[in-house]
């Protein structure tokens, strides 16, 4: 099913490399790249913490071997390991800490959230501004717009940047674009041309809309919240702001949703959980219904499922609210990042920095881990050249979700506003009454926020 940062399945991605490839000493001139001299680099030891996942333990030795070769006198320790936070945490503990550290947020354990409350991170705003090592272009010319300014890589919502992100999936909307080939169908690019196709289908047997269970429906509302009222309104939202559900965003947000919830299968609701979810995939290879919202994941998922002759997946931002107005398509991404307390976070930085060069984003590349890197779609195959290439296509990127709070008793902001989706579509709970759940569940949470 859905994700865990879709390790495993993109893993399984096909790429086409040689576009990837830079030149044999692509990163030779990383200390004059990034205006360091040899002495900042030479005879002196990088240690390198990493999270062991599908991506497997040996391109971490390869990128690392590569940084070596490219920087003569460093050496580079690494930790790869998938219990990484069991295995650093008590040399931490007793003041031994890696100088930079590949954990995204979202683990089991919590190591990157407890760094960042207690707020013992390198800030790495400079990194965006350095020189790709060999290339004349900094990190942040390199980088998709969007991936450098969240809640996520900014904690602390004071500008500055203390987690780089690294590999991504995107989400979107599903659909069988030789159905819409065949039909004479667009795509819609507002919600007012989804709704003219809405009817359309409808007047064909064709449902507009199914989900494979109403948690996917978080990547979809974190995209809308942006497209409806932008960042401000969704880190208020996200942030449980007082009176924000009852603002015209927050009723614009509503009124799309419980909108769309008319305009789904009906049967949805029933198979909308763990055990019968693929049937509500199935509606879309079936031509039973339009749209759903998925991950990139979802093509592996149903890889041996019967389709519709000649089915082929289509992927696509969610339409805008208005005419020219911003489209957005939500990623799960991870980070890397650097503690306060390590010993070499100027090497840290060049090592960063590094990791968004051609040459390493090759090594990457060829075990699956997509980086949010500029024109990356170019160098892959097959349907997910489609699917990364969303953020060259005008849609902008979507991140972040709800604070963290302290337990509140009764209280979980997922199943309040993500669990509830059935019971509008079967109408056993009204729109109205969906917000103010939402919005009691917010003012309670508003008080457990972590600071």
């Amino acid at each position: 099913m859905k994700k865990i940062l879709s390790l495993a399945i993109t893993a399984a991605l096909t790429f086409s490399l040689a576009a990837c490839s830079s030149s044999s000493d692509s990163g030779t001139d990383s200390s004059k790249a990034n205006s360091n001299t040899d002495s900042t680099t030479k005879n002196r030891t990088l240690k390198l913490a990493a999270l062991e996942t599908a991506y497997g333990a040996d391109v971490w030795k390869q990128i690392t071997a590569a940084f070596e070769k490219a920087n003569p006198g460093v050496k580079v320790e690494t930790t790869i390991d998938k219990n990484i936070e069991d295995v650093i945490g008590p040399g931490m503990k007793s003041g031994d800490f890696p100088d930079v550290i590949h954990l995204a947020t979202g683990q089991p354990k919590g190591l990157t959230e407890t760094f960042v409350k207690d707020k013992n991170l390198t800030d790495l705003t400079d990194v965006l501004s350095m020189k790709v090592p060999g290339e004349g272009v900094t990190v942040k010319d390199k980088l998709i717009p969007g991936f450098n300014e969240t809640t996520i890589t900014n904690p602390y919502n004071d500008g500055k940047t203390y987690l780089m992100p690294m590999f991504y999936s995107p989400t979107g909307l599903f659909y069988n674009a030789d159905l819409f080939e065949k039909k004479g169908w667009k795509v819609p690019t507002t919600w007012d041309e989804m709704w003219a196709l809405g009817d359309k289908a409808k007047a064909e047997g064709i449902a507009l809309f199914s989900y494979p269970t109403s948690g996917y429906f978080d990547s979809f509302f974190y995209a809308l919240l942006n497209e409806v009222g932008g960042a401000d309104f969704f880190n208020k939202v996200t942030h449980y702001g007082e009176g924000v559900w009852q603002t015209s965003e927050a009723t614009q947000v509503a009124d799309l949703i419980g909108k769309l919830a008319k305009y789904t299968e009906k049967t949805v609701p029933a198979n909308a959980n763990k055990d019968n979810f693929t049937k509500n995939q199935q509606l879309i290879l079936d031509n039973k219904a339009l749209f759903m919202p998925n991950g990139t994941w979802v093509v592996g998922e149903m890889s041996k499922a019967p389709r519709a002759k000649d089915f082929k997946w289509g992927f696509t931002a969610l339409p805008a609210v208005k005419e020219g107005g911003d489209r957005y398509s939500y990623t799960f991404f991870e980070q890397i990042w650097v503690p306060a307390k390590a010993e070499n976070a100027d090497l840290a930085k060049q090592f960063i920095a590094y990791l968004y060069s051609d040459e390493a984003a090759a090594i990457f590349a060829k075990v699956g881990a997509v980086q949010p890197i500029k024109g990356m779609s170019s160098k892959l195959d097959g349907d997910n050249k489609l699917f990364y290439s969303v953020y060259d296509n005008g849609a902008k990127a979507s991140m972040g979700a709800f604070a963290t709070t302290d337990p509140v008793e009764g209280v979980n902001i997922s199943d309040t506003v993500f669990g509830s989706i059935d019971s509008l579509v079967t109408g056993a709970k009204t729109q109205q009454e969906w917000i103010a759940a939402i919005s009691k569940a917010s003012d309670a949470l508003r008080g457990a926020l972590k600071k």
